[in-house]
């Protein structure tokens, strides 16, 4: 079985730079799922700096909303998939920039992801933002996405054998085991 990591932490600060690190010290096979969506022209330029960043040996997959199957389809003993990010993954579903958010097809593929984890032969480095130590959003909608951000992280987590919080571009780990006793 795996040893799937989560990296959590604010914005900008040093959670994909942190995966990174990780990945460049894997020995085996190396995948980025990519999560975002180039809706405008500031999230194009993130994207383009990402892509531009990554080493070129480091592949690449697309997956806006159906991550467990670009999950499965990447896995491997040897491989190590970078998922960056779970924060824009759940915009995608109930945050799109257009059409209505489909509840029911993210409740389907964070089932199927949650099922999936346990499976996996390859090691999942799983990037989030840690939304839930800012201000109460005033709006339904963003209070309902922080609300399921909260659940997939901490879903996730108890999937995952190391938890890592990013502050300040400095990196906190410990193993999951250890955190129930501390």
């Amino acid at each position: 079985m795996s040893i799937h990591h989560l990296i959590v932490g604010g914005q900008r600060s040093g959670k994909s730079r942190q995966a990174e690190s990780l990945a460049l010290r894997w020995p085996g096979r190396v995948c980025v799922v990519a999560t975002a969506l180039a809706a405008d022209d500031e999230m194009r330029a993130r994207i383009a700096h990402h892509r531009a960043a990554r080493p070129a040996h480091f592949g690449t997959v697309e997956a806006p909303l159906t991550l467990s199957q670009a999950l499965a389809a990447v896995d491997g003993a040897d491989t190590l998939v970078v998922v960056d990010c779970l924060t824009l993954w759940l915009v995608n579903w109930l945050m799109p920039m257009t059409g209505a958010p489909d509840t029911a097809g993210w409740a389907d593929e964070r089932a199927a992801l949650l099922a999936l984890l346990p499976r996996l032969r390859s090691t999942v480095v799983f990037v989030s933002n840690e939304v839930g130590w800012g201000v109460s959003p005033l709006g339904r909608e963003a209070r309902h996405y922080v609300d399921e951000l909260g659940r997939l992280n901490q879903d996730i987590a108890r999937r995952c054998g190391r938890l890592t919080l990013m502050v300040a571009g400095q990196a906190w780990s410990r193993p999951v085991e250890d955190m129930t006793h501390a």
